[in-house]
């Protein structure tokens, strides 16, 4: 096991990384900006770090700045939560360069998963389906042209090296391409440094599941189940359930064992995520691979009582997973929601928390870095808190979880609460399943929580 590990990451994920560290016995070391010298995370683990000033791009994503500070200090590992370096091939193989191992999967997996088009190509040849697209990345809308036209419109097009409903658009038509081409090739850019997209046919009313899985070195592989985040609202997931509501035991055996083809077809180890489009008639097909812990990890966690960090902290230490398929045992039924912050300001916005009370309960688990008195970047709409609710039943979690937003307290910053109270109220959402526009096709509840 490690003895410390530097966590490249800030806000609620890395809160979550000091927890398991210190279950584990493991030192904590936390990265921070100028601006967030006094952010709980910094202060919470075991040192702290200022490896920059308070532009991402000079502090948690500034490479050499990260590395210097876990050898400076005694590291021997390195967590990159998710988001910013975490999937990150150049900074993983930086770490293993310097001597620090990188908790996340080995780094030919984070580029072969990374290239969405060859990442396709792979799974396709392991047996698992995928919808009909471009076989390579595209630099030229000539070529999107050609290739839509042969598969037929709708359209979606993608950041080749995207994630995150970052770098997608739709199109319908011919004129409709040239645009969604141009945003793609330029939110691929910014985002993650590659303008190159790539183009595939558009599921309509598809539901978005996705299945939760961990490998060891060797090969090892056991899931934890699938969950729903069809609930999105411009390409971002705002809800995530398990188990998915209407995926009977024939389809889930179907999505479990294609996750382990796409796992199995690139030798994947650590802490993952296989996505999918389940179409209305229960088809499904391949999107993506997450190759860091999720967002939305703590839902598994919640049903199976298994710690999704621990695990790949352990993995990544070169301990076999000692936990077989039939040890995971899901148990109700849980639903997490994503506050975040909301606002038409400019870049540089930002607001100060005034005051911040998280809800409790039984069965309510509350994953948020907050705190009265900072202040909060508004730009991208910030994660601000995930709160999930865990019950006996879908009914129950539910119940649970509007009764725990109705109690949250975030002062001082525009939030997305009414949208959310709105959506868990929705009758539709209570008989489930949605789809992945439901949201967007019902923009009224939008409109009506402002």
């Amino acid at each position: 096991m490690f003895t410390k590990i530097l966590i490249a990451n800030r806000g609620e994920i890395a809160l979550r990384v000091i927890r398991a560290c210190r279950e584990l016995g493991v030192a904590s070391i936390a990265v921070c900006s100028t601006a967030d010298r006094d952010a709980l995370h910094a202060r919470l683990a075991d040192e702290r770090v200022c490896v920059g000033p308070e532009a991402p791009e000079d502090s948690y994503l500034n490479v050499p700045a990260i590395l210097s500070a876990a050898l400076s200090r005694g590291a021997d590992a390195i967590h990159p939560g998710y988001g910013l370096l975490a999937e990150n091939g150049d900074f993983a193989e930086a770490c293993e360069r310097s001597g620090l191992a990188f908790i996340g999967p080995r780094v030919r997996h984070l580029r072969l998963m990374g290239d969405k088009p060859r990442a396709r190509r792979i799974v396709e040849k392991a047996g698992v389906r995928v919808l009909p697209g471009s076989p390579e990345p595209l630099a030229d809308l000539a070529d999107a042209r050609t290739v839509a036209d042969a598969i037929g419109y709708p359209i979606l097009v993608k950041a080749a090296a995207g994630g995150g409903g970052r770098g997608l658009g739709v199109a319908r038509d011919a004129d409709a391409l040239a645009a969604a081409f141009a945003v793609a090739r330029t939110e691929g850019e910014r985002a993650f440094g590659n303008n190159l997209v790539y183009v595939e046919r558009y599921l309509e009313r598809a539901r978005h599941v996705e299945v939760q899985i961990v490998a060891d070195r060797d090969r090892r592989l056991v899931h934890l189940g699938e969950r729903d985040c069809s609930v999105q609202w411009r390409r971002q997931k705002l809800v995530s359930e398990a188990p998915a509501v209407g995926i009977d035991r024939r389809l889930r055996a179907q999505l479990v064992e294609a996750s382990a083809l796409a796992a199995e077809a690139v030798g994947y180890t650590n802490v993952g995520s296989v996505e999918f489009l389940v179409d209305p008639d229960g088809g499904f097909y391949f999107i993506e691979m997450n190759t860091r812990v999720q967002v939305e990890h703590a839902v598994p966690e919640a049903l199976t009582g298994i710690d999704l960090v621990q695990l790949g902290i352990r993995v990544a230490a070169g301990e076999a997973l000692a936990l077989e398929q039939k040890q995971v045992t899901a148990r109700g039924h849980a639903i997490e929601c994503r506050v975040h912050a909301v606002s038409d300001a400019g870049p540089g916005a930002r607001a100060t928390v005034a005051a911040f009370h998280a809800p409790g309960g039984l069965g309510i688990r509350v994953e948020s870095a907050l705190q009265a008195g900072e202040t909060v970047a508004l730009a991208g709409e910030p994660l601000l808190a995930k709160v999930l609710a865990h019950g006996a039943t879908r009914e129950e979690a539910l119940a649970r979880l509007r009764a725990a937003l109705a109690e949250l307290v975030i002062d001082g910053v525009p939030t997305n609460l009414a949208l959310l109270g709105r959506v868990l109220a929705d009758p539709e959402l209570a008989r489930g399943p949605v789809h992945t526009n439901w949201l967007e096709d019902h923009a009224e509840l939008a409109r009506a929580a402002g």
